[in-house]
């Protein structure tokens, strides 16, 4: 089987550029699952009703999220209403929404779990302990896991300590492709970062200008997003879901 996972899509002009290429994603690419980080699908980023409605209507089975999952008042009903909407498991107990679901095919289960880096990040749970005690929960073989923070050393790390227990971890949050994709020693498939979707001549989505302002002097600045051409980052993994182990893992960078 093949599961197809989209890295941060970026406001509106990420949401529209990603529809238009998901056919030929599809096609050239033939994903049974299509997973998608969407916490900064919605203007100016976080994540609303209508930019997750957006990315179900192209195709995603999963939303999950990151930091800016509760960024926006509307995140709320988005988390309230959409089942398949992610945010880390890691947040404290209490905060709305679920941080895994299970998708059942019908000849085999699929489980998306999202988690939060803590290194330069908001003090949330340890993911460390905290996905020890979902594998402990989940019910199948085929496990995908959004891992969404700033080190890459925790990635790193994460990716091994999780060799030969799930099937893959992407990495989400930093917007820039790395080129390390793998499948570890265990079987599980891995990439630091599998970048962003929306505008590239940006920093990280914005407009550079904006961007360059605001770490030249310091100033409060509106971010905008940029308006240039734009690409689709993500990446695939052929796996087995009798074993749950990666086959292969092939970078996806469509402009």
């Amino acid at each position: 089987m093949h599961l197809m996972f989209i890295g941060d899509v970026v406001g509106a002009t990420g949401c529209n550029f990603l529809a238009s290429k998901i056919p030929t994603l599809k096609k050239k690419y033939s994903p049974d699952i299509l997973v998608v980080n969407g916490e900064n699908s919605a203007t100016g980023n976080g994540i609303t009703v209508s930019s997750a409605n957006s990315l179900l209507r192209l195709g995603a089975d999963v939303i999950t999220t990151g930091n800016h999952a509760f960024r926006r008042h509307e995140s709320q009903s988005a988390f309230e209403d959409i089942p398949n909407l992610l945010r880390p498991a890691n947040f404290p107990e209490g905060v709305l929404g679920r941080g895994f679901c299970i998708l059942d095919l019908g000849r085999t289960q699929i489980a998306v779990v999202n988690l939060m880096g803590t290194a330069f990040m908001d003090p949330l749970d340890n993911p460390f302990s905290v996905i020890d005690k979902l594998l402990k929960e989940i019910p199948c073989k085929n496990i995908f896991l959004d891992f969404h923070a700033e080190a890459t050393a925790e990635k790193k790390a994460m990716g091994y300590y999780l060799d030969g227990r799930i099937t893959a971890l992407f990495g989400t949050h930093t917007h820039v492709q790395t080129a390390d994709e793998t499948v570890l020693k265990g079987g599980t498939a891995y990439i630091t970062d599998v970048g962003m979707t929306g505008p590239e001549e940006s920093v990280l989505g914005v407009c550079k200008d904006a961007a360059i302002s605001k770490l030249r002097f310091h100033l409060p600045v509106r971010f905008t997003e940029a308006e240039t051409a734009c690409f689709v980052c993500g990446c695939v993994v052929d796996f087995d879901e009798k074993t749950g182990r990666a086959r292969s893992v092939e970078r996806v960078c469509e402009r």
